[in-house]
């Protein structure tokens, strides 16, 4: 479903996850579902999440981008944004999601990008834009995660 790119971190990331153990692309991706679905995390800092998804293979009946398939993208990102904004001391569990769906789209690739709204020490909520490839949005999403001890 498209080619795998390596998301890219910032250096301040990376080195603040040195020495804890684990595959930091692996952990901020969009594990087994959005393996399936073809979500890619292009990106990823506190204050910035970008990822893709093909509308292809994620359509409901009538052709269109499944609005499940927004939420996936949506969830993914801030949730990742969520993660790095609590460190390695922290896990991110999302308690809202809202999304609203602007305009059907058919073919080609879904780009979202969140960003954060609120980044506490308990929660963090990240609004997530979503746009078809000529720029035009077709999801809003909002995402808070309650920020738990690892």
């Amino acid at each position: 479903m498209g080619e795998q790119t390596a998301t890219k971190f910032p250096p301040e990331i990376l080195e603040q996850w040195t020495g804890v153990g684990v595959d930091l692309p692996s952990l901020f991706s969009a594990g087994h579902l959005g393996d399936r679905m073809g979500v890619t995390v292009v990106e990823a800092a506190p204050d910035r999440v970008v990822g893709t998804l093909p509308v292809e293979g994620n359509t409901q009946p009538y052709g269109l981008l499944h609005g499940g398939a927004s939420a996936v993208l949506a969830e993914t990102l801030g949730s990742v944004g969520a993660m790095l904004h609590g460190g390695p001391t922290k896990i991110a569990v999302g308690v809202d999601l809202n999304c609203t769906h602007h305009r059907g789209v058919r073919s080609g690739i879904v780009t979202g990008t969140a960003t954060p709204v609120h980044r506490g020490r308990s929660t963090a909520t990240y609004e997530v834009v979503i746009t078809e490839e000529n720029g035009r949005r077709v999801c809003s999403a909002r995402l808070t995660c309650l920020l738990r001890d690892a």
